[in-house]
């Protein structure tokens, strides 16, 4: 992107002007090839200062899965977070860095046993579960070690429903915290998730409408549950606006408060919220072509090796820095497969073949789903 077409790129309302200008010297430079992934440190750094702050007795594990990369999983180290991971390579990652096991949780309900037996190697005492079968295999693999079951929870109101393959109801909850008691484990909380990128902060309190009730249930078969897990969710803007941490955060501290009081511990798993908003990938626009009455617009970048949550509903915003008249685009990638569209009805100014594109909000679920299908590189991820 020259210098003097810089200018024309006003700072999109969503970003910090200072990571806007550190995007835009970035992409000025020859030396990087697109595609590649742009993340600002002193967003993650502001966005780990407030997740948590606004509730009481909190424990932030950040979810690995949302940007395993490992220069982003060092830096959040280097600021105290803990980790939530669900796999042998993410512990790998976390070994790396020398991070200990009691800084680590595993919220995945189902373990495989080659994870589970390197994670209780590694120093890592606690495990969420959901069924009989997650009872057993922890009893026999992980003895003694803290376990908290998931909760099914309403999802309304999220982009990335997760209610339908993890999670129990009540009963079915407090029977597994007896069996788990039985069998030689730690029942000590239990966890759900309202599901990612949720727009309804009442899930929260519906959610935690359910744990107290399992809560009770469980002090009154004399189990004493210690936390609640209340997962991620936290959401970030996109292509609208989204609730502030604090208001989130405010809402469910009132919730924490009236139902259990003041003494219980509340861990958070944020990963989108902590990692999103800092990143910016960069792209090349490789072709254009008419196509009936729709205008194409192929970039270096698309559904495979990037931009896996266009599937799934999520829109991203586009900015690139073309000259000529505004019209309504379908964004694709670059490989063969027709699955590989990202967007239709885009409003962006007509650029060139070579032109960058810049694509908002980034940071998390990117790289992280991301292939080389069809023998395209994934982006590389540079911190700034």
């Amino acid at each position: 992107m020259e210098d003097h077409h810089r200018d024309n790129l006003s700072v999109p309302e969503n970003i910090n002007p200072a990571t806007w200008d550190k995007v835009l010297r970035s992409v000025a430079s020859p030396d990087e090839r697109t595609p590649y992934l742009i993340i600002d440190r002193d967003v993650i750094r502001d966005k780990v200062s407030q997740i948590g702050s606004g509730i009481s007795n909190s424990r932030v594990f950040y979810a690995v899965k949302a940007n395993p990369d490992i220069s982003v999983v060092s830096f959040l180290n280097e600021l105290g977070v803990d980790f939530e991971i669900a796999s042998e390579g993410e512990l790998a990652i976390l070994s790396s860095l020398g991070v200990k096991g009691e800084r680590i949780i595993t919220s995945n309900p189902v373990k495989s046993l080659k994870f589970l037996n390197e994670a209780v190697s590694y120093g890592v005492s606690r495990y969420a579960f959901d069924s009989l079968q997650e009872v057993e295999k922890l009893s026999l693999h992980a003895p003694g070690s803290i376990v908290y079951v998931r909760l099914n929870v309403p999802n309304e109101g999220s982009e990335w429903p997760l209610s339908k393959k993890y999670g129990v109801e009540i009963d079915d909850a407090l029977h597994l915290l007896e069996r788990a008691g039985d069998a030689g484990l730690r029942p000590e909380g239990l966890t759900f998730h309202v599901g990612s990128q949720c727009h309804n902060v009442y899930n929260w309190d519906m959610a935690l409408d359910k744990s107290v009730q399992l809560w009770d249930a469980a002090r009154e078969k004399g189990i004493e549950l210690k936390f609640v897990n209340i997962g991620g969710g936290y959401p970030i803007k996109y292509t609208k606006d989204v609730m502030d941490i604090s208001d989130i955060e405010a809402q469910i501290d009132r919730s924490v408060q009236t139902r259990f009081g003041s003494d219980i511990e509340v861990h958070i798993e944020p990963g989108r919220s902590v990692v999103g908003d800092s990143g910016i990938l960069v792209a090349s626009v490789i072709g254009k072509a008419v196509r009936g009455d729709e205008n194409w617009l192929y970039l270096d970048v698309g559904v495979f090796n990037g931009l896996m949550e266009s599937l799934g509903g999520i829109k991203y915003s586009y900015f690139c820095d073309g000259r000529g008249e505004h019209k309504s685009w379908t964004i694709a990638g670059p490989s063969c497969d027709s699955f590989d569209v990202m967007d239709r009805d885009v409003e962006l100014p007509e650029p060139h073949v070579g032109d960058t594109m810049l694509i908002l909000s980034c940071g998390a679920y990117t790289v992280s789903y991301a292939s080389e299908f069809n023998g395209f590189s994934i982006p590389r991820t540079i911190m700034l």
